[in-house]
């Protein structure tokens, strides 16, 4: 049968335009390579006559080094309770771990910080890298097997010397600078060696003094001018799970807002505040102010009094300590304040871990994301002066007043 001229699937020469549209293609050939390599490669045919295509050409792509884990003795730390440390020799690789024995993703916490193991558990960690397939899953299993209640970790702020001296930097970085972290603070946050006007390296805020104790203190170095310090482990240590304290001495006047609280390790790469968490162990203002919303507004307690407190995405919650005068609580006196740290609970209490004077849990309160179970978080110890909540300095404010630590630890639940 003599096909019309004018159909269109076939060219002059009878060859249908498809056919000859394919054979001068180039194709593609499936390759597989093996890990670290393109699964495609690309081969030539010709146009026109014969050609064999699906020749491999493999193209190697190159694959993220596996991360290094590795150790060192905590610091002042029962035997077997170690730091880890995670890195990655390809350039601009992001590490991602669990602390659980899973396969990390990249949904999984991003590394960003030393912390602190403790329990028996298995660190896995990968690195992904833009360009790089991603790791192999570098693995280690840790088994102290520490009896509940052991020190783990602890920062005695010890000094021997006649003079003051530096906070341990392996551990302690700072905030700094005017109004550096909200809450209309009036102070401008100074670091160690700093001599930034208003700071002043010869008259630290921040300092172990001679004999021992950290001390951070709010001073007034001229006018309107306040100085203090903000410290925090941030980027050098961490931990997750544990019973942590501090014993403390705090100042008492108009504006002064002392801090022993935590953040969680992510809010520097995948979680904003408060998605990252935020776990207040002490916050305290002077006693005429009222426990919530700031000064002059609702009842004054008429008594001395502090506050624990969480906070995440759509959740908050904390009640002052004591709930009447009758506790006789006083934050000149020292006392220990600390926080019990388990999966889906945090529990806080003074001077005993036996007084536990405040329960959150996944269910209570209830609204909101609980974040305390998405990684290590870190630690900060600051003197604010002023702000929303304490209200500003008046002429009754002393200067200087100090928020002396004797000790931070860290203990197995």
């Amino acid at each position: 049968m003599t096909m019309p001229t004018n159909n269109p699937s076939r060219q002059d020469n009878g060859t249908p335009s498809l056919m000859r549209r394919w054979r001068s293609m180039r194709c593609f050939s499936l390759c597989i390579a093996g890990p670290g390599l393109v699964l495609f490669s690309l081969s030539g045919c010709g146009g026109g006559g014969t050609s064999s295509c699906g020749s491999c050409h493999i193209v190697t792509q190159p694959q993220a080094a596996a991360p290094s884990i590795t150790t060192a003795q905590s610091p002042n730390g029962a035997t077997g309770a170690v730091i880890v440390t995670l890195a990655d020799t390809t350039s601009g690789a992001t590490i991602y771990y669990t602390l659980d024995g899973t396969t990390p993703t990249t949904s999984s916490p991003i590394y960003s910080a030393p912390f602190l193991v403790a329990a028996n558990l298995t660190v896995n960690a990968i690195a992904v890298a833009s360009s790089d397939s991603n790791s192999e899953v570098a693995s280690q299993a840790f088994a102290p097997n520490l009896a509940s209640g052991t020190l783990v970790w602890s920062d005695e702020f010890t000094n021997s010397g006649a003079s003051n001296s530096e906070p341990n930097p392996a551990t302690w970085t700072y905030d700094t600078g005017y109004q550096c972290c909200g809450n209309n603070e009036q102070e401008t946050y100074c670091a160690w060696g700093s001599n930034s006007s208003p700071c002043n390296s010869s008259n630290p805020n921040a300092l172990i003094a001679p004999g021992g104790g950290l001390n951070i203190v709010a001073q007034n170095p001229s006018g309107a001018n306040y100085t203090s310090a903000r410290l925090k482990s941030e980027g050098l240590f961490s931990f997750m799970y544990g019973r942590i304290e501090a014993k403390i001495l705090l100042p008492e006047s108009q504006g002064m807002w002392p801090a022993f609280w935590m953040l969680g390790n992510n809010i520097a790469n995948s979680e904003p505040w408060p998605a990252c968490g935020e776990a207040d162990i002490m916050e305290h203002i002077d006693g005429n102010n009222t426990p919530f919303g700031g000064p002059n507004t609702g009842p004054l307690p008429g008594y001395d009094w502090y506050q624990a407190s969480i906070h995440g995405t759509g959740l908050s919650g904390g009640t002052p300590y004591p709930a009447s005068a009758a506790n006789g609580y006083s934050a000149t006196a020292w006392h220990t304040y600390g926080m019990i740290w388990t999966k889906g609970q945090i529990q806080y209490y003074i001077d005993d871990p036996a007084n536990i004077y405040e329960t959150f849990t996944t269910s209570s309160p209830g609204t909101g994301t609980w974040p305390f179970d998405q990684g290590p978080m870190f630690v900060i110890l600051n003197l604010a002066v002023g702000g929303d909540w304490p209200g500003d300095v008046d002429a009754g404010t002393v200067f200087p007043s100090t928020m002396q630590v004797q000790y931070v630890r860290i203990y197995t639940n």
